[in-house]
């Protein structure tokens, strides 16, 4: 995880420009580096560290000898760069993984370079032998990237949209500042007078497809057809080698464990893992919660199974309100459910940041999207209708829960690293029969449950318990974080207030009054940038006014969540 900030075809006074790249300095934390271009005019680049592999050569815009045209800015981790080098017998000149993407692209070109890659990533590649630019990221937006493109021909990237606000104050043309698009390259045109193009724009990989880098891959003895022996098999396999892949790191590994079914699947796999692979530290699992959250006590149990060294960070109400506006201007969100789930998120990664040596963490995102998870995938019509809302969630995850991921984790110079998107896992598991998918016996996620059933990984109560969103299970169940936030802002907006709400705020207007209060917030900290989040996160196929699954009329809670907690006490 680092920082990228980059700046085509503006002649934007050198201290602008430094204080735009340093608004994402918290991305990386151990080293800046701020470079124009040579023998280009208006060129430049902003680089914050967060060193996870070769600390020595890792710096960026990344340049090397055999390349001398050639400057990459990029943020992400390329897990097949050494088959990828071994296959097509590159020289590397460092141990940085993102040095394979100058070889790739001088011998294949940019659309099959991209194709090639294994991981997540957001790039910016400059070739000024050919007078190119071009944009990058993968397929789920892991990592994040925003551009600023101005009709006077500038092009300005950032990890962050922060980056480029006031970029945009000085500018003779309004431009909008918008999420890169994942699972996309774009190219631009460096015109002489220094001024930029855009001439292309593709996708080159979308969650759907069958990755093209298979053939680079470890995974062996993977069944065929659809029999549920060999599919449960198969998806134990992948799911097991895609986090194997993301051990990759010279710094010290940990994992975020609510004790939910995914968490507790990450850091029981990773655990099994880095014993097999002799790490030479134990890693350390994070839960957050009041002491008499079903969160606290379900990640005791699976912790104590497992053997991680386990922290367990203290949760309450006023400390998340507290956090609230720290944590919207990290995330550039006033989406409910996003912010909501976000404080908990926040606060466990402060504390991983100040009192452990742990900077790689691990965590669940992606599986409830993928293996349809969230409760109300119970009232899908079909299978059919279940698995395009899947596919949906999934490209539409950068504008959520991975863009919570991210953020939080970020804010405190943490590298996030999410098994349950990997591009062969997802592929295959999109690729199952929709009737294999869906929820069964009133528990979502069967599937991925059967899958892991009988092997003594997690729990079985862990891997039977039902879903509990994040922001819900980390405080009590008789009085949820979100009861505790809508007593809060009761005394902060009134009725009258929320009336007007929708004349105030035009572009997704909030219904509820703590959306008010969140929008509110967010207006002060970045006004006029509301379409920042294109729509509101919400259940389908149910009436509901709220995200959270405690307000849904087909919330129980699980009946085991008691025992759970007597037991773990």
């Amino acid at each position: 995880m680092c920082g990228i900030w980059a700046l085509f075809g503006s002649d934007e006074c050198l201290a602008v420009q430094c204080i735009n790249a340093m608004k994402i300095a918290h991305r990386g934390p151990d080293a800046f580096r701020f470079e124009n271009v040579n023998g280009f005019t208006n060129c430049c680049f902003g680089f914050h560290r967060l060193a996870i592999v070769d600390q020595l050569y890792g710096m960026q815009p990344l340049r090397v000898k055999k390349f001398p045209y050639l400057w990459l800015c990029y943020n992400g981790e390329i897990y097949n760069h050494l088959k990828l080098k071994n296959h097509f017998e590159f020289e590397h000149q460092t141990k940085v993984d993102g040095e394979i993407l100058l070889h790739l692209y001088d011998r294949f070109g940019i659309e099959k370079m991209a194709s090639l890659l294994d991981g997540v990533f957001a790039f910016i590649l400059l070739d000024t032998a050919n007078r190119k630019v071009f944009l990058g990221r993968d397929t789920y937006g892991v990592r994040p990237l925003f551009k600023l493109m101005a009709d006077d021909g500038f092009l300005a990237v950032c990890s962050e949209a922060k980056g480029l606000t006031q970029i945009t104050h000085s500018m003779s043309t309004p431009a909008k500042i918008s999420p890169f698009p994942p699972g996309h390259f774009e190219v631009f045109d460096l015109k002489s007078t220094g001024k930029v193009e855009s001439v292309q724009i593709d996708r080159f990989h979308s969650c759907t497809d069958e990755p093209k880098h298979t053939t680079y891959d470890n995974v062996e003895g993977l069944g065929t057809g659809f029999a549920l022996e060999t599919v449960k098999s198969n998806i134990r396999m992948l799911f097991e080698n895609a986090v194997r892949k993301r051990l990759m790191a010279h710094r010290r590994i940990g994992c975020l464990l609510s004790g939910g079914l995914d968490s507790s699947l990450v850091a029981a796999t990773l655990v099994k893992l880095a014993k097999e692979e002799q790490l030479v530290y134990p890693i350390q699992t994070f839960a957050i919660g009041a002491e008499d959250s079903p969160d606290i006590a379900a990640a005791r149990k699976v912790a104590a199974h497992i053997g991680s060294e386990h922290h367990e960070v203290s949760f309450t109400p006023e400390e998340g309100i507290r956090a609230l506006k720290e944590v919207i201007v990290h995330l550039e969100s006033y989406d409910i459910t996003t912010v909501r789930a976000s404080v908990g998120m926040y606060l466990i990664s402060k504390y991983i940041h100040e009192k452990t040596d742990s900077v790689v963490i691990f965590s669940g995102e992606g599986s409830d999207e993928l293996t349809q998870g969230y409760i109300y995938f119970h009232m899908a019509p079909s299978p059919k209708a279940g698995a395009e809302e899947s596919v949906r969630l999934l490209k539409e995850l950068y504008w959520f829960d991975v863009l919570r991921a991210d953020r939080t984790t970020a804010a405190h110079g943490l590298e996030l690293r999410v098994p349950f998107l990997d591009h062969r896992f997802t592929a295959y598991y999109l690729s199952l029969p929709e009737e294999m998918r869906v929820p069964k016996d009133g528990v979502e996620k069967h599937l991925l449950r059967e899958a892991f059933k009988g092997i003594n990984l997690i729990p079985d109560e862990i891997l039977w318990r039902r879903k509990e969103a994040f922001s819900d299970g980390m405080t009590s169940l008789k009085k949820s974080w979100y009861t505790s936030l809508q007593e809060h802002i009761e005394s902060e907006v009134n009725d009258s207030q929320l009336e007007k709400a929708a004349k105030l705020f035009p572009f997704n207007p909030p219904t509820t009054k703590e959306g008010y209060f969140i929008r509110q917030i967010f207006e002060k900290l970045y006004p006029g940038r509301c379409e920042w989040t294109p729509h509101y996160w919400m259940p389908r196929w149910i009436k509901a006014t709220d995200p959270s699954a405690r307000t849904l009329s087909i919330y129980k809670p699980d009946k085991d969540q008691q025992s759970c907690l007597n037991s773990s006490a």
